[in-house]
């Protein structure tokens, strides 16, 4: 049986738009239940009702500061929708330690940098001011600290000498769209498991090459 997801976003939703289109697949072991945003005017919104998908918007701001009125609200919408894991795309609210136990390993966050490096805010600036020269996207579990949590899946791309913050993102998100299907995809599958502060993948192949950047011979 699919395990039933629900999609949180704030604004375009792009990562909840590669997840939908990923679950159309018959064999995808997860169905988009429910999109929900805390803003009314999430251009995700559009994009999840297009592709028939139910969603619901919860305001935020009239609760300010009152996290926790919140996630009740929250809480209940999730219950009567039966949903069984999370995927935040672009949700631009922190969570109470208390809502975040309460889904601890059933709730899935991506982040466009190759966490633990460059959390927080403007990922690709902080990349390009340390001269990194690989940088990438990460889907981790949800912990009360940001952009933390074990890790499930990264992907990578190598960073040019020109690049720019807009140059890098962009390359970075269309990787974000390859692998934050792949990591719920596992997630569905039974295929996780989460040992303290790491995850583990069961019946994955052993990788089989590096990535060096700059290429040597």
């Amino acid at each position: 049986m699919k395990r039933r997801v629900a999609i949180l976003i704030s604004e375009r939703g792009s990562n909840m738009a590669a997840l939908i289109d990923a679950a159309t697949a018959p064999d995808f072991p997860a169905e988009i239940v429910t999109v929900i945003s805390n803003r009314i005017d999430a251009g995700g919104l559009e994009r999840a009702a297009a592709s028939g998908i139910p969603t619901t918007v919860i305001e935020s701001k009239p609760f300010g500061k009152d996290r926790a009125g919140f996630e009740a609200v929250l809480q209940r919408a999730l219950d009567e929708k039966n949903i069984e894991l999370i995927c935040l795309g672009g949700f631009m609210r922190l969570f109470t330690a208390e809502f975040v136990q309460r889904w601890y390993g059933k709730m899935l966050n991506i982040h466009p940098s190759l966490l633990p490096s460059f959390p927080g805010l403007d990922p690709h600036g902080q990349a390009l001011a340390t001269g990194v020269k690989i940088s990438g996207a990460t889907v981790h579990f949800v912990i009360p600290e940001t952009d933390a949590g074990p890790i499930l899946m990264q992907g990578a791309v190598t960073v040019a000498d020109d690049d720019t913050a807009d140059t890098l993102a962009e390359r970075i998100l269309t990787l974000e769209h390859r692998i934050y299907p792949e990591a719920l995809r596992l997630l569905a599958s039974g295929k996780v498991r989460l040992e303290g502060d790491l995850c583990r993948i069961s019946g994955q192949a052993a990788a089989d090459g590096n990535l060096v950047w700059p290429a040597v011979d």
